[in-house]
């Protein structure tokens, strides 16, 4: 599902969605009443020692959402998705042969992390964002979440990008609380049709309701399988006031951590420059397309003078 609106400038969302600005608040706050737990200072991190002590242990302990395709259990009750997949292969290759889910609320992944330190890395795809780069030390991501449309076969309008819809007067429609509403905003669309999914957006596509559907790519790509009546257009990236909304995701450790992480990102990169990144993710839906060479730093730019 696309997530609630949230660029590198700010962020909001309309309720707690695994992206949203509100699960990152929610755990700041969370976060600022605990007082118990001993975290590093204010723009400082750490080295840390977790990576050994998971090599002793043998097992790492991953926190998941339940949400498709980022991070989820499956029939079996295994734990699977694009994150946990990426978390099987890297692990093991850090020395930590055992990969252990751990199931919660996505506004409880980094009280969970930081906090009660009931796992210890968030492994669900969490949006990479300022406020969250506040309270906890992201990998680089792995993925990039682009937009796309649900439009009717051969796309008779040719609907590119959300000005074209402005352009077009064109009718479109998105989904509940979704982040799609507010890029189209940005570019001027007046009347958007909020709809509760994609699944309902195809079908105002075929119906002629609607003349698209904004959604993510792969959402989209998705449902629209099987239509005869509907297509989806060429992901793009989605920009306000000019500049690109990222919706780049990663895995999240505690700050005190960062020899963890560096390790971690060390392997990911490997994995990157392989093609085996793909070749683990693509199963879930994933295409080249959502990979990515953003970083970290272009996601949550260094403070300058803090350590």
């Amino acid at each position: 599902m696309a997530p609630p609106h949230e660029n590198n400038e700010g962020f909001t969302g309309s309720r707690l969605r695994r992206r949203s600005l509100l699960a990152g608040a929610a755990a700041l706050g969370a976060l600022g009443a605990a007082g118990c737990v001993k975290v590093p200072e204010e723009g400082k991190v750490e080295g840390g020692d977790l990576l050994s002590k998971l090599r002793d242990a043998g097992t790492v302990r991953i926190g998941v959402a339940g949400e498709l395709p980022f991070g989820y259990i499956d029939k079996q009750g295994e734990v699977t998705g694009e994150a946990p997949e990426i978390a099987k292969v890297i692990f093991p290759r850090l020395g930590v042969p055992n990969v252990k889910a751990v199931p919660t609320e996505f506004g409880a992944l980094i009280p969970g992390l930081t906090q009660a330190q009931q796992f210890d890395v968030v492994s669900a795809g969490m949006y990479i964002n300022p406020v969250r780069c506040a309270q906890v030390l992201f990998s680089d991501p792995d993925y990039l979440m682009l937009d796309a449309f649900i439009v009717k076969k051969g796309n008779p309008h040719g609907i590119k990008r959300y000005e074209d819809v402005v352009k077009k007067k064109l009718k479109l429609a998105s989904g509940t609380a979704y982040a799609e509403i507010a890029y189209a905003e940005a570019a001027g669309v007046k009347d958007i049709l909020i709809l509760p999914d994609p699944v309902a957006g195809l079908a105002a596509v075929e119906q002629g309701r609607v003349d698209a559907f904004a959604g993510t790519a792969i959402t989209t790509r998705d449902v629209v399988k099987g239509s005869k009546r509907a297509e989806v257009t060429e992901a793009f990236q989605p920009e306000v006031d000019g500049k690109p909304a990222y919706g780049a995701g990663g895995f999240a450790f505690r700050l005190s951590e960062k020899k963890l992480r560096d390790a971690f990102n060390k392997e990911l990169h490997k994995m990157k420059e392989s093609g085996e990144l793909l070749r683990v993710v693509g199963k879930f839906g994933f295409t080249k397309t959502e990979m990515t060479k953003l970083t970290l730093d272009d996601l949550c730019p260094p403070v300058k003078g803090a350590s």
